[in-house]
Formats: structure tokens, sequence, C-alpha cells
């Protein structure tokens, strides 16, 4: 698909309905095939300027409860394709998900629009649910695009900073962590995240590696009382979340939790970080080592993106 007779890389039409994927094919140095994104695909800059594939059923300015239960009302299919736009784009390989309908466009319902397209495109699919995965995501997609070494560097440089984290945290005492990936109801951080909060020096107290996020009682959060809080919503800038923080902070659970009275808790762009398979898990890491131990690794984490809440 990728090489030319001569040996070298051949363009093709690239379309991704992923927000992680694109932001992978732009770091594996083929922004230039890109033709079709999803209208939340916004890093790197500019490729939200490409045509829009996708469009929610939910208004962007509901609440959280209000997009839980329409999840639920709805079966958890929350987005549509339009297949009219995608065959006018041409594509050569589209780019999916087979992981989370509340996240992305279905997968069958991709592959159906598919295969009724004139140029008869690839449909690559992913489901990573550890960290593992995501390596071999990374070069699945790095072979797919003739850009195998760039996506060896893109895992290189993940290893080089979890080893950079270790040395620094070394002999320094593990925290218990919660990371939240919704909080009305709240649920739990579940696939790679758990593996980050251990890379970075903490415990997770609820979520399980490898498994979903799950729903949870406040009574569990209570019973768990971690050290350490990080909020990241799934596909919630840091301004979104914080329109909602008054109701959290309303709740008599929340302010007696141990991270919140000691100023434990950290606030994250949930649309770009953790909660979005790409490179910028790495930057998660970061944001995650400075949160558990900003005095080992504060100086790791970007500046923008996250922050950390008062104590109350």
């Amino acid at each position: 698909m990728q090489k030319n007779v001569a040996g070298g890389y051949s363009p093709m039409r690239i379309v991704s309905l992923l927000p992680s994927l694109t932001e992978l094919v732009c770091a594996l140095g083929r922004r230039v095939d890109l033709v079709g994104v999803t209208h939340e695909c916004d890093y790197p800059a500019g490729v939200e300027r490409l045509p829009h594939l996708t469009r929610s059923r939910i208004a962007a300015t509901a609440s959280s409860a209000a997009i839980d239960a329409a999840v639920v009302e709805q079966g958890g299919s929350l987005y549509d394709l339009d297949g009219d736009v995608l065959a006018q784009l041409r594509p050569d390989l589209i780019l999916t998900q087979e992981q989370c309908d509340v996240c992305a466009v279905n997968e069958a319902t991709v592959r159906r629009v598919a295969a009724g397209l004139a140029t008869a495109p690839w449909v690559e699919s992913v489901n990573p649910t550890c960290l593992a995965d995501l390596d071999a995501m990374f070069r699945r997609i790095g072979v797919l695009l003739g850009a195998v070494e760039a996506a060896e560097s893109l895992v290189a440089r993940f290893d080089a900073t979890a080893a950079v984290i270790a040395r620094r945290r070394q002999g320094r005492p593990l925290r218990r962590v919660l990371v939240l990936e919704w909080f009305d109801p709240p649920f739990s951080s579940g696939h790679w995240n758990p593996e980050i909060v251990a890379l970075a020096g903490g415990v997770e107290v609820l979520g399980e590696a490898g498994q979903r996020s799950r729903r949870l009682s406040w009574g569990e959060v209570a019973d768990a009382d971690p050290e350490l809080i990080v909020l990241s919503p799934c596909g919630f800038t840091i301004e979104r979340t914080e329109q909602e923080l008054t109701e959290l902070q309303a709740r008599p659970e929340w302010t007696r939790l141990e991270a919140v009275r000691s100023g434990g808790v950290t606030l994250v762009d949930g649309s770009a970080y953790f909660s979005r398979p790409g490179p910028r898990l790495e930057s998660s890491l970061k944001i995650a080592a400075a949160a558990i131990d900003p005095e080992a690794c504060g100086d790791l984490a970007p500046v923008a993106g996250w922050r950390r809440l008062p104590a109350l």
C-alpha cells in the first residue's frame, strides 16, 4: 500500500476517524496525506480545517449527567458518519477503532459505508487496551504509512521518559492515586491509565489495567480515599471541566476526601491527555509524575493542559 516500485513512499489519501490516530499520522510525518478527520480532531494545529466526517448527536454544552443519560438511552453510539463526504474524499486508507462507541463512530458503520466506496479503501481498526497494545498500534500504523522508523522513535521516546521518571523516583514512596474519567456519575480509569499511574510512581486505587473504565458510586470513591486525584473527564477540556466543578465540590463525599482537603487534586485536559491514546500519552505520563511527585518530577510536565486545585 505504501511503497512504489522504486522503494520510496507513495502518497495515499488517508481518512482518520479518531483524534488520537490523526495525531499519530501527523507524528509519523504523513500529515500531508490526511484528507479527512472527525469534528473532534484538533491537534496538531491545522487539522481542524480538514473536511469533517463525523458529527455528535449530543449538544456540546450538555452536562456530564446529561451526556451519561444520552449514552445509556442511545446504547452507547453518539456519532454519525457522513458517507457522502467520505465518498467525495476518495480515501485509500480509513483509520478507525473498535474500542468505544462513546468515543468515536461505530466500527461496523465505518466498514459498511467503506464497502460501498468506489476506491475500495483499506479499513484499519485499532483496539488498544494497554501500553503494549499502544506500542503495537504505533508500529502497525507505521508499517501502513511507510514510517516504521518514526513509529519506533515514538515508542522509544515514551520508554525513555518512563526511565527518567524511574531514576528520579528511586527509593521514594508510592502514592495512592485515583484517575477519574468522568464524575457525574464517577467513572474510574481503565485500559492503559493504571499503567501510566504505576510508571509515574503511584498505585491506582480503583481502576484496573487492561480493563474498561467503570461506573463507580461515590461511596466507593469515599472508601478508597486516595491521596491524589487526577480529574481528566474524557473529551473535556480544562475549561469545560471547570464549568462543572461547583457541583462536584458541593458533594459531601468529595469534601471529605484526603486528596481534596490536602490539595492533592490535579485537573487535566481530558480531551488531550490520558483518554486519547496517541503520541501525547508521553505527556500524560509526565503530568502524572508531576502530580504524584512535584519535587522530583514537576519540571517534566508541559506548562499548559493541567493544573492543581487548591486545598479546601
